[in-house]
């Protein structure tokens, strides 16, 4: 009965690698079905998120102007500047781009893919710009011309139905995420200066049940409804938020509020040639490598040795298989974690192995050697593996951009390696020992 269960965990185990394989690299899959099947569409091929130093593309340093910020105010500003650049990418398609604040006044934009840095360029360097909309007197008018263009997919008919006022980010004082009293919703509260008291005070009287448009470099990223006349420069902006959204929109006010501009420093151009290079490189090297384990541990295995190297198949599999689907962005540094982790998952069959050929010497039984080297190798395996996933974590927590994608590779094929050589090669191994290979000595050994 437990041999047929480890058989039927071990079939499993097959299935779900030719599953991972397909998702991973669907293209050979979908050649083979498509030459007996004309009429398939494919299994659907989601790529992967590469890096600047493998895709090639731009890099561009920013500092920020804090001189009339306080210092209270510093990391909001920061933080809306960063959100308001990230929105601005967008536009260019870049995904993969990343952002990250280096020190309290540099931003670092990295843009994978970019054809035209210079555009980029001239895009994120405009310091973000908030005003306060009003509806237009034929609004209503203008909205159902709006909905009429959108089902016509007319677009260039499509009108704003808001009206630009004197009520701009320099009369705000600050925005924060706030919550209800009584519901514990997330809000924004925001406050404006004197002057700017004044005229959110005349907008909301000539705008009563009607929204107000706010925007940031015209574009429109909330509208609440006026409930009533607001005097004393403080309102809240309520709408279904989660504590993101709140957050992320008062980050947004913040950004268009602050007078903060920033200097392009310094650019630097990746080739898409030096990048792809990257890529085949690392590729083959990872792939001879993973050749090299499997031989070895086939020829000092043997059978052991070879179910190992199919665990350490799947292993492969499932780290690329979430790098893919997570996203991880994938860069030289962090190809070499994932490297670095499959030494680990080999180093845990190595240990396992060892203990069997303790257990083998005196004279036990199969399925019981197995167990007791199983269970006897996982002490050190835990340890060793904790100790460098601890390692990772730190150096996640306290490291630049690339030191963290290797940490961060690194860390999820060291969980994945753990269950690859306690969970994995142990049902295969299992699933042979309850067959009749069980008596040939010379596979053992």
């Amino acid at each position: 009965m437990f041999s047929r269960i480890q058989k039927w965990l071990a079939l499993l185990i097959i299935v779900a690698a030719i599953a991972l394989a397909i998702f991973v690299y669907p293209k050979p899959f979908n050649k083979l079905i498509e030459s007996i099947n004309p009429s398939f569409l494919g299994f659907p091929d989601k790529g992967y998120r590469l890096g600047l130093d493998l895709k090639g593309g731009a890099e561009l340093l920013y500092e920020a102007d804090l001189k009339d910020i306080k210092d209270t105010d510093i990391t909001d500003a920061m933080d809306g500047l960063r959100a308001v650049i990230e929105k601005r990418i967008n536009i260019f398609g870049v995904r993969e781009s990343e952002i990250k604040t280096i020190g309290d006044n540099r931003l670092s934009v990295q843009l994978p893919g970019i054809k035209d840095p210079n555009e980029a360029v001239k895009e994120i360097g405009k310091t973000p710009y908030l005003v306060f909309m009003e509806p237009k007197p034929n609004y209503e008018e203008i909205l159902q011309k709006n909905q009429k263009a959108l089902e016509e997919q007319k677009l260039e008919n499509i009108e704003n139905p808001f009206q630009t006022t004197d009520l701009t980010g320099r009369y705000l004082k600050k925005a924060t995420m706030d919550f209800h009293p009584q519901t514990y919703e997330p809000l924004v509260s925001i406050e404006f200066n004197d002057e700017g008291a004044k005229l959110f005070e005349q907008i909301t009287e000539r705008n009563l049940q009607k929204p107000v448009g706010i925007f940031i470099d015209d574009v429109l990223i909330s509208a609440p409804t006026v409930q009533e006349k607001i005097a004393g420069g403080k309102a809240q902006i309520t709408g279904k938020f989660t504590d993101k959204e709140a957050k992320d929109l008062a980050n947004n006010l913040n950004a268009g509020a602050l007078p903060v501009p920033i200097t392009l420093i310094s650019q630097k151009t990746v080739g898409a040639t030096l990048g792809a290079n990257s890529m085949s490189m690392s590729l083959k090297a990872g792939l001879l490598g993973f050749l090299a384990v499997i031989v070895f541990m086939t020829i000092f295995y043997r059978l052991p040795g070879f179910l190992a190297s199919i665990a350490l198949i799947i292993y492969g599999l499932i780290n690329i298989a979430l790098f893919k689907l997570i996203p991880v962005t994938m860069t030289l540094a962090g190809i070499g974690g994932f490297i670095l982790s499959v030494g680990m998952a080999v180093d845990g069959n190595v240990l396992i192995f060892s203990r069997m050929r303790e257990e083998r010497k005196e004279g036990k039984d199969m399925l019981l050697i197995i167990k007791n080297g199983f269970s006897r190798a996982w002490p050190p395996i835990r340890d060793g593996n904790l100790t460098v996933l601890l390692a990772a974590l730190i150096l996640f927590g306290f490291g630049t951009s690339f030191v963290k994608g290797f940490a961060t590779t690194l860390s999820i094929g060291t969980v994945i390696s753990m269950f690859s050589s306690i969970v994995v090669t142990r049902i295969l191994i299992m699933a042979v020992a309850g067959t009749r290979l069980r008596d040939i000595k010379w596979l053992w050994k």
